[in-house]
Formats: C-alpha cells, structure tokens, sequence
C-alpha cells in the first residue's frame, strides 16, 4: 500500500532555511568569509549556560556579541529553543526588528518580542524536566525591518523573514538542572 506525503507550508519553511543556511555557508566560503557570528561571554559553543541565565537563577537572557554582520542588513531575529523538550521543540525566546548591534546586553530586551512557549512575550531561561538539552541562539542578518505585532510565534516570524534572509548563524549551549 502507497503512503501519499503532503509537504505542508511549515515543512517547506524549514527545509526553505536549511536550504539557505547550507547555500549562505557555500557563498561565505568561496568569498573567503566564515560569515555572521553569534557568541557569548557567558560560555562557549556547546558548553553549560550559567546557571543565572535559568529558570533556577535569575531567569536573565545572557550577554550575546554578534560579529560580522553582512552591511546590507536593515535589522536582525533571535530565536532561542530547545528540540530535547519531552513534547518537541520548545521555544524560549523569539526577537526581531533588532537594531544592527554588536552586543545584546545580559537582562535586555533588544528588539520586539515574540511569544514562547511559556506563554510569554519575553525570555524564558533553560529549565529541563531531566537531563541535559541543548538551547539554540539563532541570530539572523535580514534585508528589512517587518514591523509586526509584538506577540507574533516563532513560527509566524520564521514565515515572515522567508526570502529576507542575508546570514545566520547559532550558538548551542547546555543545562541540566542540579
């Protein structure tokens, strides 16, 4: 028996975007660049998040450096989530019209603000059920400012910036609650 799949508009928006990180990483490469990229003071690509920046802290969103910004960007997004969540991907933090900044400052609302998944239109730290998850920083350079409605959803805003996006790039980082 024949399985018919329909592709629906979410999953053309996802393989849309890793469509254009893998080209944006071709570009980057043959132009001799390594791209757009987004650390942290507080702990390094792969390493433990503080615990202040938790829901067993202070609940704060960390400092963020973002370097190499592409100079046709008009604004910047974050989203911040979580895909080791028992349910799926857990949203912790989605910002867009962000000015082009270099740094977002620890405990700082740098642009507006989306909902997540807390129900919430503001940062929402790591606070796993078990185990150690992984929390995704994905910053992305855009070609405009959208001006939409604070309260949007990551996925509204994923829809929104599809065809706007100049470069990306993410910074993972871990907690397990002790």
């Amino acid at each position: 028996m024949a399985v018919k799949r329909v592709m629906t508009g979410r999953m053309i928006s996802i393989l849309f975007l890793v469509f254009m990180s893998v080209a944006l990483g071709i570009i980057n490469a043959e132009e001799g660049g390594v791209g757009m990229k987004i650390l942290s003071p507080e702990f390094q690509n792969n390493g433990f998040i503080p615990k202040k920046f938790t829901c067993q802290g202070e609940d704060v969103n960390p400092a963020l450096i973002i370097e190499d910004i592409p100079k046709e960007a008009k604004s910047l997004a974050l989203i911040v989530d979580d895909p080791d969540a028992p349910m799926g991907m857990w949203v912790h933090w989605v910002v867009f019209d962000i000015p082009l900044i270099n740094r977002i400052e620890e405990n700082s609302i740098p642009g507006k603000q989306g909902r997540n998944d807390f129900g919430r239109n503001d940062y929402g730290g790591p606070c796993p059920p078990s185990g150690t998850h992984r929390y995704f920083f994905k910053i992305y350079a855009l070609d405009k400012v959208f001006n939409l409605d604070e309260g949007i959803s990551k996925s509204s805003l994923e829809s929104a910036i599809l065809g706007h996006i100049l470069d990306q790039s993410e910074l993972v980082g871990l907690y397990k609650k002790r």
